[in-house]
């Protein structure tokens, strides 16, 4: 089936091509979708200031600060909340393994 569609392959890209130049705007889509990848929409980047040391909570309320204020979209802001509660998490970990290991050791 490829085979045979390869040989007429010219001769439909020419018809394809003659019938956008036409105004037909399907033939014009599929032209287009072929030759020229989709935009893919971007965020700009932002830089706001954290607190340096400061808790995770002083963190976060920057982050609502500057989403209120208009600094940060509100998706980036949710982005970034999501991003300080899986550090949450981490540090908690952290904090788990280190209280095992001094059990463990006033055991011994």
């Amino acid at each position: 089936m490829r085979a045979s569609l390869a040989d007429h392959l010219p001769e439909i890209i020419n018809q394809l091509v003659s019938k956008a130049k036409g105004g037909d705007v399907q033939a014009a889509r599929i032209l287009l979708e072929r030759v020229l990848p989709p935009v893919k929409a971007v965020e700009s980047t932002v830089q706001i200031d954290l607190p340096q040391g400061a808790s995770l909570t002083a963190s976060g309320e920057a982050i609502m600060q500057a989403v209120a204020t208009g600094a940060l979209a509100p998706s980036q802001g949710a982005a970034l909340l999501s991003g300080l509660g899986s550090v949450a998490k981490l540090k908690e970990i952290d904090e788990l393994e280190a209280r095992i290991a001094a059990l463990e050791q006033s055991k011994d």
